[in-house]
């Protein structure tokens, strides 16, 4: 029999990963489907589609961990299929952070204005930049799960010394060992987190830049490239706002073995990690006019009066 917190987890458990699959599939979907018909897609929904299929992935590998905890917790933590999660987890993670980054950084050399050489010779050779750091990212997360493979030598000592005497102070090494290697695993997010920073900063600054010069020559500042600037900024602060609560998840669910109540936590962090891959996916839709467009006329309501036998009408925001 489940518990009350136990069920409460896999019901909400359950509501994200349906939530998750729609709002990030929505994505893969409307962005292919317009990739198929003009066979030609352009570098910023490349990014955002790959992003939302490996957030697909991660919602499943996150939901089959919450089965997991739910209904076999005692072998959480040990066993080939946890390996394998980890494996699956870390790579899909680590790349679909960096993919964000990618993105925040496409936004900055595309709308940014600066006079500075190397931002210019960056702003010139954008999609040249951002293809060299979507490999990068690759190898950067194929570096972080080959990290893996020290940690797993170590729980497998772990594990083998368990029935051996006079192994206690061993043992107690061993464990410290795994686990400081096991929280240091998430600074692998800190350098995609500041190249978003820095973007985010930058986009900033040339944004009051470009106010100051409307101001300058009382031009209206409700212009294209003032709403560009502010469009590119929502969507990178979003994801700055989401990953400071996403990294939290990280940080309780690596520490979660320092905590009175390991499961809790751990059951915590992960509402907290699908939460984050619904509302930043969702915020990509929100920011993007064709994607938000198509998502809302999508959406039954009633608007006004109903003709006699009719059903209802699509509600459409302009």
């Amino acid at each position: 029999m489940l518990g009350f917190i136990e069920g409460v987890f896999l019901v909400l458990t359950i509501t994200e990963f349906i939530l998750g699959n729609l709002v990030n599939g929505f994505i893969v979907s409307i962005n292919s489907s317009c990739w198929f018909k003009s066979k030609k897609i352009s570098l910023s929904n490349f990014i955002i589609t790959s992003l939302a299929l490996f957030r697909i992935f991660l919602l499943w590998i996150i939901f089959i961990d919450s089965l997991i905890i739910v209904f076999s917790y005692h072998n959480h933590d040990a066993g080939i299929i946890m390996q394998l999660i980890d494996v699956f987890w870390t790579f899909t993670n680590n790349f679909s952070i960096w993919l964000i980054s990618c993105l925040s950084v496409f936004y900055c050399l595309k709308i940014a204005s600066f006079s500075h050489p190397s931002f210019l010779w960056l702003k010139w050779r954008a999609s040249r930049v951002i293809v060299g750091m979507l490999w990068g990212a690759l190898l950067l997360s194929f570096v972080s799960t080959v990290s893996l493979m020290n940690e797993f030598k170590i729980y497998s000592a772990l594990t083998g010394s368990k029935d051996t005497p006079n192994m206690t102070e061993y043992i107690r090494l061993k464990r410290q060992e795994y686990d400081l290697i096991h929280v240091l695993g998430n600074l692998w997010k800190i350098p995609s987190l500041i190249v978003s920073l820095v973007a985010y900063l930058l986009l900033l600054l040339s944004l009051g830049k470009h106010t100051q010069q409307m101001q300058q020559y009382s031009i209206d500042s409700r212009d294209q490239s003032t709403e560009a600037h502010k469009r590119a900024m929502r969507i990178i602060f979003s994801f700055l706002l989401f990953f400071l609560f996403y990294f939290l998840s990280f940080i309780i669910l690596s520490s979660s073995r320092f905590l009175p109540e390991t499961r809790i936590a751990r059951i915590i962090g992960i509402l907290i990690s699908m939460s984050y891959l619904i509302g930043d996916s969702f915020i990509l839709i929100v920011c993007n006019n064709k994607m938000k467009q198509t998502f809302v006329a999508m959406l039954p309501c009633e608007c006004g009066h109903l003709k006699p036998g009719s059903k209802g009408t699509l509600c459409f925001i302009k």
